[in-house]
């Protein structure tokens, strides 16, 4: 069995900005259904496109009779791609230089071209070529399938694992009540999922088996990980119904091992590993235990009762106490062994 440590979930961590966290999906899918609502595409040919300074002195965009909108920083660099300029090149020029320029530079012809304005702004330009879906669609299909997934703990500058800015969305989510065995080892389920509604990444989901998350939302010792992305071209609505199917697939999957891994607790929580506090730690030494730490977990079962489950319990409380990661992971994994004995 083949573990991976994943660092996707880490990565947004570190670069979402606070306005990009959301405390729970509900207020997630809030957003994003008002994002949606206020959001209009409009489809224009590439002679209505009218670049022009605006009276405050910024750089606006005509779309026929409607505008000027002004422009963000993404849409601004995929106007800047269209004209085949360089950005930083745009950024040195006057307003009014600049629109001169784009004037120039933009493509013609008759091929339409896709903004997607909010309000007096444009989020994203677009050829025939981009399909969108909405980051609304796709978080909905989560709370409606995803019933028992929620963010892992907050990181530890607050981060949540559900983010959503001006370029792009990720959810990351966990059932924290789904842990099962596989191999001998406690794993719980999770799963990353993304989207951009402006074109700045694909749309996917990765599904995963888990042992630990740090507070920098790094995913420790992932096992079964499984993914699947699609570029935003005309048959992307379709990606919403395959990225349901893992997320019901990963549930079907949970299930199934948590019914089998609740009656190997209820067995061990029933036999003993030994009837003194000696045999006890003797069946702990062929399991890999020093003698110390095997000392240790039986002087923390009470009253004698040296149950599999109880000795689990010990080394894992045992294991919060120790500083390094991986001396934890050691003793969990340890731990996590023992309860073969009741499979």
């Amino acid at each position: 069995m083949t573990k991976q440590h994943l660092t996707r979930a880490s990565g947004e961590l570190f670069r979402r900005a606070p306005d990009e966290r959301f405390p729970s999906l509900d207020a997630l899918l809030a957003h994003c259904r008002r994002e949606k609502d206020e959001s209009a595409d409009r489809w224009v040919s590439p002679a209505q496109l009218v670049p022009e300074a605006t009276p405050d002195g910024r750089l606006g965009l005509r779309a026929g009779s409607d505008g000027p909108f002004a422009l963000n920083d993404w849409s601004f660099g995929q106007l800047c791609g269209l004209a085949k300029v360089g950005k930083e090149t745009v950024n040195r020029l006057t307003p009014d230089t600049a629109s001169r320029a784009f004037r120039e530079t933009l493509p013609g012809g008759t091929k339409p071209l896709q903004l997607l304005t909010r309000g007096e702004s444009i989020r994203s330009v677009h050829g025939t070529a981009y399909t969108r879906l909405h980051n609304a669609d796709l978080v909905g299909m989560l709370t409606e399938y995803a019933t028992d997934f929620t963010p892992p703990q907050a990181g530890f500058n607050g981060a949540t694992g559900l983010y959503c800015g001006e370029q792009d969305l990720f959810c990351f989510l966990i059932d924290p009540s789904g842990w099962a065995e596989i191999d001998g080892e406690a794993f719980a389920p999770g799963f990353f999922v993304w989207n951009s509604e402006v074109g700045k990444r694909s749309v996917g989901i990765q599904t995963f088996w888990f042992q630990k998350v740090c507070a920098n939302h790094i995913v420790w010792d992932a096992v079964e990980v499984i993914e699947f992305a699609r570029k935003h071209t005309a048959r992307v609505g379709t990606a919403l119904d395959d990225i349901r199917r893992h997320v019901e697939a990963l549930v079907a999957k949970r299930d199934e091992r948590r019914d089998g891994f609740a009656a190997v607790i209820k067995k061990a929580m029933r036999e003993k590993l030994g009837s003194d506090a000696e045999e006890v730690m003797k069946a702990l030494a062929k399991h890999g235990l020093s003698r110390g730490l095997a000392k240790q977990a039986v002087e923390m079962v009470a009253g004698g009762r040296f149950t599999i489950f109880a000795l689990v319990d010990a080394l894992t409380r045992l294991a919060r106490q120790v500083e390094h990661v991986g001396d934890r992971t050691a003793i969990d994994v340890q731990a996590a062994s023992l309860l073969t004995l009741a499979a």
